[in-house]
């Protein structure tokens, strides 16, 4: 018996990004497209009758944007959360920041390509959110200054501990990174069974609700840094 291919909603202003999205998409044997949305409200909508496993968000569209559509599908108050990546033109520091503390299982830029596409709703579907590497050290890096020096006295015993162990900051580090479970696995020699468990346990310790906002803590917290890149 095979399981059910992820259904998927895509919400764009554009009609031929829609189409080009639809034709990547439905060629895969486990993915299929079960609506289309010009708007967010019409989103919204549909996403509440058709309930599909991911929605695909532009950010700026009529009537209601798809950060406002992502908090609203995606946070913490959603009464049936729904995996909401964010594919957009637009980079912008402000853009990233919101979608990241909307819930947003992933952050892709249309000129991305169609294998990253597939790959970050595959990556939705499976509890991981895709972020890919350049996406990450460009634009978290604009998106969180340098920590603060801590003041050089301040009360003894004010500075709360690491709540995390040598091998969570090390699997911190690489999803800061952009790295796949199946990546991270490899990297450190543990199964990717394993690391899936040190990611449910590292979002619990740092109350966030999906490994985009592990990624934004680290580079907070300065915990993952700028590492050389190649960028054009």
């Amino acid at each position: 018996m095979t399981n059910a291919p992820t259904r998927i909603l895509l919400a764009d202003d554009q009609d031929d990004v829609r189409s080009g999205f639809r034709l990547v998409l439905d060629s895969q044997p486990d993915m299929t497209v079960v609506g289309e949305a010009a708007d967010g409200a019409t989103a919204l909508d549909l996403a509440s009758r058709l309930r599909p496993d991911v929605v695909l968000a532009d950010i700026r569209m009529p009537h209601l944007d798809g950060l406002e559509l992502t908090r609203r599908l995606a946070g913490p108050g959603s009464a049936c959360p729904t995996r909401v990546i964010v594919v957009t033109t637009f980079d912008l520091d402000d853009y990233v920041h919101t979608a990241l503390h909307n819930g947003a299982s992933g952050f892709l830029l249309k000129r991305s390509g169609p294998a990253l596409l597939i790959e970050g709703v595959r990556a939705a579907m499976a509890g991981d959110a895709l972020i890919s590497p350049q996406i990450t050290v460009r634009l978290l890096r604009r998106l969180t200054a340098p920590p603060s020096p801590r003041p050089a006295a301040g009360p003894p015993g004010g500075t709360p501990p690491d709540p995390l162990t040598d091998r969570e900051r090390e699997i911190v580090r690489l999803i800061a990174r952009g790295h796949t479970n199946a990546r991270i696995a490899a990297e450190l020699f543990i199964s990717p069974g394993t690391a899936k468990t040190h990611i449910a346990n590292i979002q619990t310790k740092l109350k966030t609700g999906n490994r985009v906002g592990i990624a934004a803590w680290a580079w907070k917290t300065g915990l993952a840094t700028p590492e050389p890149y190649d960028e054009p």
